[in-house]
């Protein structure tokens, strides 16, 4: 799971330096809205919108900009949402799983099907990749100076860590699904500042490919993600150390 850590802590860097920024923050927006409209505007109350709001500003979103956003989810004319996911194969049997949330479900399922198709992939059925992949909570922390990490591996452990590693100066925890509202509430008690938390889908194991054939899986990856209606796609396929140089 490393490298699959790694490529996602590159991606954060490369949001905050580029145009996937917007993209970025569109997809807080309406994670922040579905989650007001699912349980109301109580970030105390609502932990799927405590966990938006501590995304948003993971990433730098501007106060006014969380602030539109749940007055947004408040209005009752506001766009219905709802989530789907979608699985399937692109080429040399790379499994994907792309979740998305939408107002038009019709347009999402073609635009999906229509990326699969154009670069040589397959749409599955629902639940035909759930073998491939554990859904886990995955906890983004910059490790501050300060931070004694014997103590703070500690405290995570007992809030349910499964697995605890650090690199690049951002440590990652992860947990079970159904231990996922239980760590963040155990890092909200512990003053713990999250750049990033969410469910993730992660492969039991890996496929590796040559830099090229890689690189060309992570162009129909990024094709995928600049989709509005998409929140987050997940994969098997390995992340190496020479397609990270690559890509960086």
């Amino acid at each position: 799971m490393s490298g699959h850590n790694k490529w996602s802590t590159i991606k954060r860097k490369k949001g905050a330096a580029d145009a996937k920024r917007s993209k970025i923050f569109s997809k807080i927006i309406k994670e922040i809205t579905v989650a007001v409209k699912e349980s109301g505007p109580d970030a105390d109350s609502n932990p799927r919108l405590r966990m938006a709001i501590a995304n948003a500003k993971g990433a730098s979103m501007p106060k006014d900009n969380i602030e539109r956003a749940i007055n947004k989810g408040k209005e009752k004319d506001s766009a219905a949402f709802t989530e789907q996911t979608f699985e399937g194969y692109l080429p040399n049997g790379i499994a994907v799983y792309v979740e998305c949330t939408t107002d038009n479900p019709q347009r999402t399922i073609s635009n999906v099907r229509a990326i699969f198709n154009k670069y040589g992939g397959n749409l599955g059925t629902s639940g035909s990749l759930s073998f491939l992949f554990d859904r886990k909570g995955i906890f983004a922390i910059p490790r501050k100076d300060d931070m004694d990490m014997e103590d703070f591996e500690l405290e995570v452990i007992d809030g349910g860590a499964e697995d605890i590693t650090e690199e690049d100066g951002m440590i990652t925890v992860s947990t079970l699904m159904e231990d996922f509202g239980r760590m963040q509430k155990k890092l909200e008690g512990m003053g713990i500042e999250v750049e990033n938390a969410e469910l993730q889908r992660i492969p039991h194991e890996t496929v590796t490919l040559d830099v090229e054939s890689a690189k060309k899986i992570m162009k129909v990856i990024d094709i995928f993600e600049d989709d509005d209606d998409v929140q987050g796609v997940f994969h098997n396929m390995e992340i190496t150390e020479e397609l990270m140089d690559e890509m960086e």
